[in-house]
């Protein structure tokens, strides 16, 4: 068990989900999804020109093609910027 009440019983999925949404009310964040975060982790360092390297250590990949894989997908704008970065140089 990773996650406990505060009596030491197990933690119900729909209350995490309830105390997940109300960290995020009070942080003033918008609404996500419970496992969006994760992927927000690794695409938004992407996105922002962060080397694929050092996003994979951050994240603890044991390789880059973990971190390729799971994010580079989900960020058209990194291809676009490259894309972009090309024709510049051409």
């Amino acid at each position: 068990m990773v996650f406990a009440t505060a009596v030491g019983t197990p933690l119900h999925p729909r209350n995490d989900y309830r105390s997940f949404r109300e960290i995020i009310r009070r942080a003033g964040s918008r609404q996500v999804r419970l496992h969006h975060p994760p992927a927000h982790g690794g695409q938004r360092p992407l996105a922002q020109g962060m080397p694929v390297r050092v996003v994979t250590e951050i994240l603890g990949h044991s390789q880059i093609n973990v971190t390729l894989n799971i994010y580079a997908h989900v960020a058209p704008e990194i291809a676009r910027e490259a894309a972009s970065r090309l024709e510049g140089a051409l």
